[in-house]
């Protein structure tokens, strides 16, 4: 049966790029590797590889097409012995399944790799939440994504405060390249909403002398890979600067992007910063899940007067959730939340981790474990509290990151606990996390260098004797 070869995605926020050129005509045999056309979008022009031989049947979308969806049949490949007779048979575009998930929450995409089938990310597992102490009861809630409630939040916060204001690359006439700041521009003027050159170092340090003169800077970062060039502003003299200077010199200011993997964007744009930044006193540093504690905790950021590390994660910028209709919704920085209660085993995340662990504990109901599960949100300060309450009462503990395990953040929940709960363990602190390797690039590999679901129930059994 003729096989269809589907417009591939070059990132996971990508939704349709640009077929500029085919390098292969119909009638042409194909070899599997062999580049076929060429896509662009406008930041990066990608190969498109086949992933199957035979013979290039039909062209469906002329070279010089704009705007081709993501998933849409781009050209029909025919095998040995079809012919153009057969191209009538070639099925239709299968709808996602989410038994095709790539790392338990991820699609499968690939930078300029044709998929026969690309399913999309599968919706955050929804749990019955505790109800939320900053919700008063009977509030009426909206659904939004993410990145819609990223940009309420900063509309709010500029709306309410002359000085806050939001800086980065393509934050401005491009919309934001994640589209979190789309509309700020037209709303707030080019004063407020400042497109900057690709000088991470540049426009941190800029966004730093400004807080210091009380203004309140939100500098986002196309990814915190990038930040790698800020860190001495970042450090230095954001987080250092209000000791330094006995107390005299503040620096409110909001650092924010994307954190962590995403889908097959290899290691020098895959890492996770959360233990990095939360060894570092003078920073606070935020890391949510869902919809709500976006908003909640970047409005809590921006109106904070010490410098804020805002990790976000690309794959979940889609992800929607229900946040709460009040004039003024701020979560307090520093408070973890129970999402799931249970009293068998304490599983505590946060961020996309909370993925895993939300699977994990639907997987664990059926076997009759109850898991209790933590969201963080917050990594420093971190809630200690919450945890070591959980742990006194279920008497095991589970820690679940995206990052490495060596001095991760898990390490120093595990140490909380010792410090704290040593006597009310029944089990050693287990820890699920990032393997010990610079992310690849291969979708099949990134998948195994990820935690999952499976390794949060093999280690919550474990703990638990079962």
């Amino acid at each position: 049966m003729p096989i269809q070869v589907l417009m591939p995605a070059l990132s996971p926020t990508m939704e349709k790029g640009n077929l500029a050129k085919w390098l292969k005509k119909e009638g042409e045999t194909i070899k599997s590797g062999d580049v076929i056309a060429e896509i662009e979008t406008d930041k990066a022009t990608m190969e498109v590889e086949a992933t199957d031989e035979g013979t290039l049947g039909k062209i469906l979308i002329p070279e010089g097409t704009a705007d081709v969806a993501v998933n849409t049949p781009i050209a029909t490949i025919l095998a040995d012995g079809e012919s153009a007779a057969d191209l009538a048979k070639a099925p239709a575009a299968p709808a996602p399944s989410v038994a095709q998930e790539v790392a338990e929450s991820r699609s499968p995409v690939g930078e300029g790799k044709p998929m026969i089938s690309a399913p999309k990310a599968a919706p955050a597992p929804q749990a019955v939440a505790e109800p939320d102490p900053e919700v008063p009861a009977g509030t009426e809630m909206v659904t939004q994504t993410i990145r819609e409630a990223l940009r309420g939040a900063m509309a709010e916060e500029m709306r309410r405060d002359a000085d806050v204001f939001v800086m980065g690359e393509e934050v401005a006439e491009y919309q934001g390249a994640y589209k979190v700041t789309q509309g700020l521009l037209q709303e707030f003027g080019a004063r407020r909403v400042i497109d900057t050159p690709i000088t991470e170092h540049g426009f941190a340090g800029i966004g730093v002398g400004a807080a210091m003169t009380g203004l309140k800077p939100i500098v986002e970062f196309m990814t915190f890979n990038f930040a790698m060039q800020a860190i001495d502003q970042i450090i230095n003299s954001a987080a250092k600067t209000l000791y330094m200077s006995g107390g005299q010199m503040g620096c409110s200011i909001v650092f924010r992007g994307p954190n962590g993997a995403a889908a097959r964007v290899a290691a020098q744009h895959s890492q996770d910063y959360s233990s990095w930044y939360s060894n570092v006193p003078g920073l606070k540093v935020v890391a949510p899940f869902s919809a709500a504690d976006y908003k909640g905790l970047l409005k809590a950021a921006i109106r904070d007067p010490n410098p804020v590390i805002f990790l976000e994660n690309e794959v979940l910028y889609g992800h929607t959730g229900e946040v709460p209709k009040l004039d003024d919704f701020v979560i307090p920085i520093g408070k973890a939340r129970i999402v799931r209660s249970g009293g068998h085993v304490t599983i505590i995340s946060w961020s996309n981790g909370m993925t895993y662990a939300l699977k994990a504990a639907d997987e664990l109901a059926k076997d009759g474990i109850e898991a209790e599960v933590i969201d963080l949100r917050t990594l420093r300060p971190m809630d200690t509290e919450t945890i070591v309450n959980s742990v006194k009462k279920t008497g095991r503990a589970v820690t679940v990151e995206e990052g490495w395990a060596q001095s991760g953040v898990g390490a120093e929940i595990a140490a909380r606990i010792m410090e704290n709960a040593f006597d009310y363990l029944d089990a050693p602190v287990a820890r699920v996390s990032g393997k010990d390797v610079p992310m690849p690039y291969a979708a099949n590999l990134e998948k195994l260098a990820l935690p999952s679901a499976a390794e949060v129930v093999e280690a919550a059994k474990a703990v638990c004797y079962r």
